[in-house]
């Protein structure tokens, strides 16, 4: 049987975004093998469907700061990273990588669509296809138990006539980026891989294990690889959602939360979990192909769907505990100045997919305040062209505030010092700090 030489390979990474740059990269810059030493020849190609995302990054632009933009030019001169808009021609690659997005739909019920439009787009290639090696379709979208070999395989196969497992193998090797995490990069977290046979299994071991510094752990079967992957960001979620409910209830008993977290913090096991906002594509998401997939079967998982409406539920709160805040201090809403410092979904990230603090903004201005909302990190036309939101660089020195909200911990708002903080202020004016990084001695609002 023809099966691909991981060592001189053409591989297809489909969709650039946090995922799959990263990995067109590593591959296209691997020279050695991390495991044997031996010589790595790598033709690699990039594809994503947006147009304006391929001409921003061979103009050497990633807006997701997720890598080095020097090398990406280079590696485009060089000829190592090839990136397109277009499959075409591609019908030969000895693997295709799908690193898609899984988002949900507007009922919290996952969206396969581009999942599908992947999976049918490498069937209809295949069908040109010339060479007698058997390609391996890799998957890396998160998914519930069973969507790569039911759904994204018979997908292929109708596709292209080819018959799974012997004309064309599957494999799931689930992503694990974390946007923004200088520490924990590709190479140093250990991948999970899975394949259709074990002959499958190894090579894509090989292949993952010739770039990753962290070393692989091969998982007993596809459908085991997908529900870790699934549960890691649910277990996550789970944990956000006890303390965003331990903080609703100190808040009650005028406690600080936080407070009572650094303290229970000294016990060696105790998780070091804060409450706050919990939106983006992954934990705020996840979640929810396992409760489908549950549901699907006949069984309500109880636990797992109250975690979620917690969180979810969390923006709402937030803005309830501002506003009573507001009427405590005899503070009108209307024309108050308002600062708002961030709107991403999560510290040192320019992501704002399913980010809460919208939800908050959106409560806000049915009382007519004047916002000014400041992030470094976003894409300033991004933002505006979906949300109609004007969103400033840095703070304002010209204005003085009724109230500012700290909604996300970037490391620019972190460095703040303790003057700054109080020039913010009108004499009458107050912090809610909803990320905990506002001196104590300026008597913030906490959550």
């Amino acid at each position: 049987m023809n099966l691909p030489n991981y060592q001189n390979c053409r591989i297809v990474i489909i969709g650039l975004g946090y995922v799959g740059l990263p990995l067109a990269i590593q591959f296209s810059n691997q020279r050695e093998c991390l495991r044997k030493g031996s010589k790595l020849n790598f033709s690699v190609s990039g594809f994503d469907l947006s147009l304006e995302r391929i001409k921003e990054l061979k103009l050497g632009f990633d807006k997701t700061n997720e890598i080095d933009n020097k090398l990406l030019l280079d590696l485009i001169s060089q000829r190592k990273l090839t990136l397109t808009s277009s499959l075409e021609g591609e019908e030969n690659a000895d693997f295709f990588i799908v690193t898609v997005p899984t988002p949900i739909d507007e009922f919290k019920k996952p969206d396969l669509n581009p999942l599908i439009k992947a999976s049918c787009s490498i069937g209809e290639i295949l069908k040109k296809r010339t060479t007698k090696i058997r390609p391996i379709i890799i998957f890396e979208s998160t998914v519930f138990p069973g969507a790569t070999e039911d759904i994204c395989a018979k997908l292929i196969e109708e596709k292209s006539g080819f018959v799974f497992n012997e004309d064309f193998f599957c494999g799931y090797s689930p992503e694990r980026i974390n946007p923004g995490d200088d520490k924990h990069r590709l190479t140093s977290i250990r991948k999970v891989i899975s394949g259709s046979d074990y002959r499958i299994t190894r090579i894509i071991d090989e292949l993952y294990g010739s770039i990753i510094q962290a070393g692989t752990y091969i998982a007993s079967s596809i459908k085991v690889a997908e529900a870790a992957k699934v549960i890691e960001n649910t277990q996550r979620d789970l944990n956000i959602a006890l303390v965003n409910e331990l903080a609703i209830v100190f808040k009650k008993m005028n406690i600080d939360t936080l407070d009572i977290l650094e303290t229970a913090g000294t016990k060696w096991n105790f998780l070091p979990f804060r409450p706050g906002l919990v939106g983006g594509h992954c934990i705020g998401v996840d979640p929810y192909y396992l409760t489908h997939k549950a549901q699907e079967l006949g069984f309500k998982p109880n636990v797992i769907l109250a975690g979620r409406k917690t969180n979810d539920n969390m923006s709402k709160w937030i803005s309830d505990e501002f506003l009573f805040e507001c009427k405590r201090r005899n503070i009108t809403l209307e024309n108050m100045k308002i600062l708002i410092l961030g709107i991403t979904f999560k510290e040192n990230c320019p992501d704002f997919r399913n980010t809460k603090v919208i939800d908050i903004i959106d409560i806000l201005k049915k009382n007519n305040p004047e916002l000014t909302i400041v992030d470094p990190w976003v894409d300033k036309k991004e933002i505006f062209a979906k949300f109609k939101l004007k969103v400033l660089d840095s703070i304002p020195i010209s204005i003085k505030f009724d109230s500012v909200i700290c909604a996300v911990a970037h490391d620019e708002f972190q460095k703040i010092q303790e003057y700054k903080w109080v020039n913010m202020l009108n004499k009458k004016g107050f912090f809610f700090d909803i990320k905990g990084i506002i001196p104590r001695g300026l008597n913030p609002v906490r959550i």
